[in-house]
């Protein structure tokens, strides 16, 4: 008998029944999870977490609603984190008609894995039996060609706001470069002009999670092209814990990387040879290896979710390193070709003891903000006007600004997918228009108690007395800072999780 969690986006066809066909069959002789009766709370957060945690295989229906679900994602995030450390759960990717490559961050986790695939109903009996040799021992009966680890999309899609009716895209994830939806604000001006600098330059983008702070990382890349830059790419939250902890693997992995990203031969081992310290020997393979194989080349490095290094033991070696990497362009020479983009969505200062180790208070420091009135109107605009100037006030007040839910909210009414009464009357329920993000935060604070006492401390009382608590609160994106008062980020959190953490 195996444990099986079963992982898909609820309420969506062909999802739930074909989830729920699994479910039926697999549970004569395995134990099996999905989640279809539980009151979403506390005790529903930690009932996911403990339940992707025991079971030996992980089950995911990828469909063209799923692979965009903050909590499907949150699911199989935590499943490979804790299967890199546990040797369990399997993840068993299931294609729902769904044939298009992923998007990252799902293609780093899914694409090197075995898969099997679903187009109609007729085919729910084969998938089962699939399935059921999967989780017996055997596997999938397909594999994806794709392996590498890309950058966020970069497609272009069309520019004419006329055809927006028609052309609305898609609100979740990062942007496409010339998406006519993303709204510039003058912090992204100041971080693509930035890169002008003749001598290098280090950038840092700082805000609350979905922001546009990776869409803004994302146009920066597009913007070092189009300057003749060779960029790399690197996610600090698709390296593993055992990297994250050992310096090491650590460091030979970024090596590594760089050396894939940039397009060069990875000769990481040979320069390992040297008895340098690990800082000594990255320094080294990147004036005497990288920068010297792509002479008279501009370099860009792109590093996202950087805050994952702040829980390493090395981590002040590292940031220091990238920090003298920065200090080195006033010599002159190959560093001055050599240009940085950190992303991060916590308050560094809290976490790097010597400032003057860190790479975060140097060159050009960006942080995103929450849109204004203006720009909510802009966006409505851009989308056709489907809401009035009141309802354009109204969503502001509910969401803040919130980037991300406020284009769900322009999207959902301008596509005709939900009224604008019913956003608003169903923005604080489970399966309301932004469920998905809501119960994502939730199952993301089930561990830390010190986090959702300080959240509630917030809603309640204005005030969180641990500051470092307020600076993972902040870094979330569920709080922030008004003269001396601690503020629910919006509206809709204040609602959300006054009740739901009370339950």
């Amino acid at each position: 008998m195996s444990k099986i969690f079963i992982s898909y986006k609820r309420n969506i066809e062909p999802d739930a029944p074909v989830a729920t066909a699994v479910y039926e069959a697999l549970q004569n002789g395995h134990e099996v999870f999905i989640d279809t009766t539980l009151q979403v709370g506390e005790k529903w957060a930690e009932r996911i977490q403990n339940a992707i945690q025991e079971s030996d295989y992980l089950i995911i229906f990828l469909s063209e609603h799923s692979v965009h679900s903050e909590m499907v994602i949150a699911e199989i995030e935590t499943a490979h984190h804790y299967g890199k450390s546990h040797g369990h759960p399997e993840i068993l990717p299931v294609r729902l008609a769904y044939a298009e490559p992923l998007a990252y961050p799902l293609s780093a986790y899914l694409n090197p894995l075995q898969w099997a695939l679903w187009d109609r109903e007729s085919d729910t009996p084969r998938l089962i039996a699939e399935l059921q040799r999967a989780v017996s021992g055997g596997s999938l009966p397909n594999k994806t060609t794709e392996t590498k680890t890309v950058a966020p999309t970069k497609e272009e899609i069309p520019t004419a706001f006329a055809n927006m009716p028609r052309d609305l895209g898609s609100p979740e994830g990062t942007m496409p470069h010339q998406s006519p939806f993303y709204i510039e604000r003058e912090t992204d001006r100041e971080a693509t002009q930035a890169l002008c600098e003749i001598t290098g330059v280090t950038i840092t983008i700082k805000g609350p999670r979905q922001m546009g702070k990776s869409s803004l990382l994302n146009r920066l890349m597009v913007e070092g092209c189009g300057r003749g830059m060779k960029t790399a790419f690197i996610d600090f939250q698709m390296i593993e814990n055992s990297a994250i902890e050992n310096a090491d693997i650590f460091y030979r992995q970024f090596c590594s990387l760089l050396s894939w990203e940039f397009g060069v031969e990875d000769l990481t081992e040979e320069f390992w040879k040297n008895p340098l310290g690990q800082v000594q020997k990255t320094t080294n393979y990147v004036t005497n290896h990288l920068l010297k194989e792509l002479q008279d080349t501009q370099l860009l490095l792109a590093m996202d979710e950087v805050e994952r290094m702040f829980t390493s033991p090395f981590r002040s070696d590292f940031f220091s390193m990238l920090r003298s990497w920065h200090n080195g362009r006033a010599r002159g020479g190959d560093w001055t070709r050599f240009n940085m983009a950190l992303v991060t969505s916590t308050e560094p200062y809290q976490l790097i003891a010597d400032l003057n180790q860190s790479p975060f208070n140097v060159g050009a420091v960006v942080e995103l903000k929450d849109f204004t009135s203006q720009q909510v109107s802009d966006l409505n605009q851009r989308h056709g006007n489907p809401l009035t100037s009141e309802q354009v006030a109204k969503i502001a007040d509910l969401l803040g600004g919130h980037p991300y839910l406020t284009r769900k909210a322009l999207y959902l009414v301008a596509s005709k997918r939900a009224a604008f009464d019913d956003v608003v009357k169903n923005a604080c329920e489970d399966d309301g228009p932004f469920g998905d993000h809501l119960r994502n935060h939730l199952f993301r604070m089930s561990n830390y108690q010190e986090l959702k006492s300080g959240l509630m401390q917030v809603i309640k009382y204005r005030r969180c007395p641990d500051e470092h608590v307020f600076f993972r609160l902040r870094g979330a994106g569920l709080v922030r800072r008004v003269g001396n008062d601690v503020l629910p980020r919006n509206a809709l959190y204040a609602e959300y999780f006054g009740k739901r953490l009370n339950d």
